[in-house]
């Protein structure tokens, strides 16, 4: 959750710089952008974190149960295909052949939407999913509460199924 939130922090640093500053895009870096300007360009590192984005969303998945597994894995459907944008910006940046005579790497919805504007949007769309499965998660049916296996599992939740099995009920 950290290193989302701090992905998010950069593109909302990004979005304050282009929109409430004015400063041309190519100068919106971010916070670290600024510094190291090399890492707003460079494709190996957007494609890094969302196959880290991925694999972490697919290894958690199983901590899911119910209503929140169906909200986790609508993130992790759409953080695929954000992947794959990735993946196809990562394969044009290395081959120097871009789509749609584009005259840099580009991806698919890039094409008709704004860089900056489109990872606000696959952050949100993301982003949206993970909070309502957390939530979800942490506020289980009493259904979805017995079959959870980990410690966020509610403590009456279990007593009231330990006490409905004892009772014969």
């Amino acid at each position: 959750m950290a290193v989302v939130l701090a992905h998010w922090a950069e593109h909302l640093v990004q979005a304050v710089q282009i929109w409430y500053l004015g400063w041309p895009r190519p100068q919106a870096r971010g916070v670290l952008g600024m510094p190291f300007p090399w890492l707003i360009s460079s494709e190996w590192l957007h494609y890094g974190y969302a196959l880290v984005m991925l694999a972490g969303l697919w290894l958690l998945r199983g901590g899911f149960q119910g209503s929140a597994r169906r909200w986790w894995t609508a993130a992790l459907a759409i953080q695929f295909w954000h992947h794959l944008e990735h993946l196809l910006l990562l394969v044009q940046a290395q081959t120097g052949h871009f789509i749609a005579g584009q005259p840099v790497p580009t991806s698919l919805l890039q094409l008709v939407a704004p860089r900056v504007e489109l990872h606000l949007f696959y952050n949100t769309v993301v982003f949206l999913p993970m909070v309502v499965a957390v939530y979800r998660h942490l506020r289980p049916t009493e259904t979805e509460a017995s079959t959870m296996t980990c410690s966020c599992r509610p403590r009456e939740f279990g007593d009231r199924v330990a006490l409905a099995s004892s009772a014969g009920i």
